[in-house]
C-alpha cells in the first residue's frame, strides 16, 4: 500500500508530505482546491508521460516520491528479473528536471518508464473521472471479465504463444514475398551469378595484376638496371665490391702499428658483405625477370575484365564484386530452396496454432464458466445500489480471428427497469447508472486482483442522497481488504473514512499554492457539514454531519 507521498515543486505544489493510512482514506475540497493535480503528481510514479510544463518554478526540478509497503505481496521475482533491489519499503521517485527530461527510480536504481509502469500496475490501480465512459468498451470489458475469472497465468500463456504465431505468420508472409519477388527476378539473377563465377575472382587480385602488368611492360628496363648494378658492385676487378677489399687489405697490413685501421677495416668489411649481397640479389632478380609479351597480354586482358565487370555492376573493388557474387548465389539458392522453406514455415505456423487454439478455448471455457456468477453478483451489488430491476448480462462471441487477448468478444449488456430489453451500455445506462455499475465492477474486480491500493476519483459522479450512502458503504467494504483512496464531493461517502484529508488552496503568499491536511475529529465534522450546507455551517448541517459520522 502507499504510506507516504512527497510532492515537490508540481504545479500549484511547491511542498507536500502525505501520510497514507490503511483502510478508506478520503480526500475532499472545493473544486479547483487541486485534487486533479494531487492526482496527477500519483500519475508520475506510475510511469505517466510528463514535461516542463509541471514544473511550478521552471528553476528547480520537480520531484514525486512514494514510498510503498510491498512485504505481503509477491514482488521478489519482478525485483529480481529486473535486477532492481527488494525492500519491504519501496520508494518508487520520478524526476522532471529544469529541460523536461525525466528520469524514474525503484530504491534509487534507475529504471525505463515501462519498467516503472509495470510495476505500479501491480500497486495502485486508479480510477479516473472520465474512466466510467470506458465502461462501454469491448476490451475494458473483457479486461474486468478476465480480473473477475482470475486467469492471468492462462492469458500469459495465450500471450506468448500469440506472440510466436504472428512471428510465425509474419515470415511465412515474408517468404512467400520474397519468393514472388525472386522469382520474377531469378533468369537475371542467375545470368549475373554465372558471369561472376566464371571470372573466379579472388580477394586483393586487381593490385596483384597491375603490379605484374607494370613488371612486364617495364622488363627491359629493370633487366637493364639489376645488370648495372650487379657489373658495378661486382662484375670484375674494377668493381665495387672488389676496391673495397684493396682497402681494407692495406688497412689490415697496418693493424699492428695502427690502432685505428682495426676499426676502419671492419667496417669496410661490413659494407663489402652488404654490397656482395646486394650484388648476388640484383643477379638473382635479374635472372627471375622474363621478357613475356604472351603473359603481358593474358594479364591485360584479366584486367579489363575485372575493370569491365566493375563498371557494370557500379562497384569499386574487387572485394565488393565476392560479396555481390555470394549475394547473388544466396539469392538463387533461396530461390530454389524456397519451396521446402515455406513449406517447413507452413507446418511451424500449424504447430503454432494448434497450441494457440488450444490456449483460446482454455480462455474461452473459463470467461463463460465464471460469467453466470460475474452477472449474479452485479446484479445483487445494483440493487443493493438502488437498481432493484436491473439486469445484467455478459454476452461472449466468438471470432474467428485470433487476438491479442484470445478469440472471445465481450460485451455487457444492461437494463435498469423491469420488462426492458437488455442493451449495450452505452445506449442504455445514465450517468449516475454507469458510475454504480463501475463500483460494481471494481470491487468485484478488487476481490480477484488482491492489487494493494486503489485510487477512486470522483466514482460517485450522478448519485447523491440514499445511492451516495449506499456507495460509501460498499467502498468502505472494499477497503477492508485492501488501500482505498477515495476523491468525493459527496458528505455521504466522506463520512465513511477512516482518515480524512482536506485539500485546499493557500493564498497567504504572493503565489497560490495547493495544500493537503489531514483533519482531525472536530475538523472533520466542520469539513462534512460545509459538505452539506456550503461556506456557511448551520447547526443542522453540524447535526447531520455527525449523525453521518456515528453511522461508521
Amino acid at each position: 500500500m502507499l504510506r507516504n507521498l512527497h510532492i515537490q515543486n508540481y504545479a500549484l505544489i511547491d511542498l507536500l508530505d502525505i501520510e497514507f493510512h490503511k483502510g478508506l482514506n478520503i480526500i475532499t475540497g472545493e473544486t479547483g482546491a487541486g485534487k486533479s493535480i494531487l492526482l496527477g503528481a500519483v500519475g508520475l510514479i506510475l510511469g505517466q508521460r510528463a514535461d516542463s510544463s509541471v514544473l511550478k518554478d521552471t528553476s528547480k526540478s520537480c520531484v514525486v516520491e512514494g514510498l510503498f509497503d510491498i512485504s505481503t505481496y509477491d514482488l521478489k521475482r519482478f525485483f529480481a528479473d529486473n535486477d532492481l533491489d527488494y525492500y519491504d519499503s519501496t520508494i518508487i521517485r520520478r524526476q522532471i528536471n529544469e529541460a523536461g527530461k525525466s528520469r524514474a527510480f525503484v530504491n534509487e536504481v534507475p529504471v525505463t518508464l515501462n519498467v516503472l509502469k509495470e510495476l505500479s500496475s501491480k500497486l495502485i490501480d486508479i480510477h479516473s473521472q472520465h474512466e466510467s465512459l470506458l465502461l462501454g468498451t469491448g476490451h475494458f470489458q473483457l479486461t474486468v471479465l478476465d480480473s473477475f475469472a482470475g486467469i492471468a497465468p492462462s492469458i500469459a500463456e495465450y500471450s506468448i504463444l500469440y506472440a510466436k504465431y504472428r512471428e510465425a505468420r509474419e515470415k511465412l508472409e515474408l517468404l512467400e514475398q520474397n519468393l514472388a519477388k525472386d522469382k520474377a527476378d531469378f533468369d537475371y539473377y542467375n545470368h549475373q551469378l554465372q558471369e561472376l563465377n566464371e571470372a573466379k575472382l579472388k580477394l586483393g587480385e586487381v593490385l596483384e595484376l597491375e603490379d605484374l602488368q607494370k613488371k612486364l611492360t617495364h622488363a627491359e628496363e629493370i633487366k637493364s638496371a639489376l645488370t648495372l648494378t650487379h657489373e658495378a658492385l661486382n662484375g670484375g676487378e674494377a668493381a665495387i665490391v672488389s676496391v673495397i677489399r684493396e682497402a681494407e687489405t692495406a688497412l689490415k697490413r697496418i693493424e699492428g702499428f695502427y690502432a685505428p685501421a682495426k676499426l676502419l677495416a671492419d667496417r669496410l668489411e661490413s659494407c663489402r658483405i652488404e654490397l656482395r649481397d646486394i650484388a648476388t640479389e640484383a643477379e638473382a632478380q635479374n635472372i627471375s625477370i622474363e621478357l613475356d609479351p604472351e603473359q603481358l597480354e593474358q594479364v591485360s586482358l584479366r584486367l579489363d575484365r575485372l575493370f569491365m565487370l566493375l563498371q557494370k555492376h557500379r562497384l569499386s573493388s574487387v572485394d565488393e564484386l565476392i560479396a555481390l557474387r555470394d549475394d547473388l548465389d544466396a539469392r538463387v539458392a533461396s530461390v530454389s530452396n524456397a519451396d521446402y522453406n515455406i513449406e517447413q514455415q507452413r507446418k511451424e505456423l500449424e504447430q503454432v496454432r494448434a497450441k494457440l487454439t488450444d490456449s483460446a478455448s482454455k480462455l474461452s471455457k473459463a470467461r463463460a464458466k465464471v460469467a453466470p456468477a460475474m452477472e449474479k453478483q452485479v446484479v445483487e451489488i445494483l440493487d443493493e445500489l438502488g437498481i432493484k430491476f436491473g439486469n445484467f448480462k455478459v454476452d461472449i462471441r466468438q471470432s474467428s480471428e485470433f487476438h491479442a487477448w484470445g478469440t472471445d468478444m465481450v460485451q455487457f449488456l444492461f437494463s435498469a427497469n423491469k420488462a426492458m430489453p437488455l442493451q449495450d451500455l452505452s445506449k442504455t445506462a445514465s450517468g449516475g447508472e454507469l458510475s454504480r455499475l463501475m463500483l460494481s465492477l471494481k470491487s468485484l474486480m478488487a476481490q480477484s486482483s488482491n492489487l494493494p491500493t486503489i485510487i477512486f476519483d470522483e466514482i460517485d459522479t450522478g448519485v447523491s442522497g440514499e445511492i451516495a450512502d449506499k456507495m460509501g458503504r460498499i467502498i468502505n467494504r472494499m477497503s477492508a481488504g485492501m488501500q482505498v483512496i477515495n476523491i468525493t464531493h459527496l458528505p455521504q461517502i466522506a463520512s465513511k473514512g477512516k482518515h480524512h484529508y482536506m485539500v485546499y488552496k493557500d493564498h497567504s503568499t504572493s503565489v497560490s499554492a495547493t495544500r493537503i491536511k489531514e483533519l482531525s475529529t472536530d475538523e472533520r465534522v466542520v469539513e462534512i457539514a460545509k459538505m452539506l450546507s456550503g461556506e456557511t455551517v448551520t447547526d443542522a448541517a453540524l447535526s447531520n454531519a455527525k449523525a453521518l459520522l456515528s453511522k461508521e
